[in-house]
Order: structure tokens, then sequence, then C-alpha cells
């Protein structure tokens, strides 16, 4: 009978060393799977990692391309206003040095108008005529004459050239106009010579 239990005690004795050697394969083979996607995660950590400060050079890349292309914008549509405004500016300026050479041939039109009769004599009727057809040419163009007589006394509009006292005029009103002045749309090309009164 003692043969028989040491039998059986060596039998289980070498099963349950093939259990626990089983056991222990299994449980090496589990550290050792566990072990490999830990790592894998490291790694794919790392990659992720490195991808994400390459996409970081990058998008800082694009942010800086897209701020140079706003400026350059900014720059290109601040130069495309100066032009214009320049261009205008410049307009306005060749405009007025033209009204001022043509202005003193309207005086002259003026003058010699003034010592001729309206229906005398046909010529003095065809200079009349061309005479406002050139005043209506320039008030189309943006050019007025400025009011001067009756008026009161203005330094923007009106030159005193004269002083006058008189009781039945008001005080610093225009009573006579020498020279008539323009205006070019809303800038004087050619002030109006004057007498003031009082």
């Amino acid at each position: 009978m003692e043969e028989f239990s040491t039998e059986e005690a060596v039998k289980e004795a070498v099963e349950n060393a093939e259990e626990m050697t089983e056991a222990t394969e299994n449980s090496e083979a589990e550290q050792t799977e566990a072990d490999k996607a830990e790592g894998e995660a490291k790694e794919s950590k790392k990659g992720f990692k490195k991808k994400e400060k390459k996409k970081d050079k990058r998008d800082e890349q694009i942010e800086q391309l897209n701020d140079r292309v706003l400026r350059q914008m900014a720059e290109f549509e601040n130069f495309r206003r100066r032009t214009e405004q320049e261009k205008s500016q410049m307009f306005s300026m060749g405009a007025k040095n033209i009204i001022e050479k043509i202005l003193p041939v309207v005086d002259n039109f003026e003058r010699g108008l003034a010592t001729v009769e309206e229906g005398a004599d046909p010529f003095a009727d065809g200079m009349l005529m061309i005479y406002k057809q050139l005043l209506t040419t320039l008030e189309e163009a943006g050019v007025k004459p400025i009011e001067a007589v009756g008026q009161e006394f203005n330094p923007d509009f009106h030159n005193a050239v004269m002083h006058v006292e008189d009781e039945e005029v008001g005080e610093n009103i225009v009573v006579e106009e020498f020279q008539k002045g323009y205006m070019y749309n809303d800038s004087v090309v050619r002030h109006s010579m004057v007498k003031v009164a009082n």
C-alpha cells in the first residue's frame, strides 16, 4: 500500500510540476505579450510626438506665410488707395492750372463785349455767343464765378483792393468788383478783386 501511495505521490508530484511549468510558461508568455504591447504603445507615442513636433513646425510655417500674405495684401491696398488719391490730386491741380490760364481770355471777352451794344454789330453778336459758350463749358467742368457785389466781405473768396466810406451800405459789404473771382469745385482758383464799404 505504501508503494501505491508512493507511486501516486510521485505521479502527483510530476503532474504538479508539469502544471507549474505550464503555468509559468503561460505567465511568461502573457508577460512577454504585455511587454510587447507596452513597448509598441511607447513606440507609437514616440512616433506620435515626433509627428506632432513636425506638425507644429509646419503649422508655424503656415501661420508665418499667412501673416506675410495678409501684410502684403494690406500694403498693396494702401498703395492702391494712395496712388488713386495722388492721381485725383494731380488731376485737380492740372485742371486748376488750365482754368487759371483760360480766365484772362474770359476777362478780355468781358472787357471787349462791355464796349459794344448787343444787336448793333453781327461780329460782336458772334463774339457774345462764343463767350456764352465758353462760360457754359467752364460751368460744366465745375467752374463757377464767385458772388461778390452786395455780399459781405469774406477773405476766403474776396481780395479787397479799395475801401470806401458809404453810409447807405452796411459794414463790410462789397460795393464794386474789379475782377471776377472763380471757384473750381470747392476750391478758389482766383479771388475776386473788390472794393469794400465801411
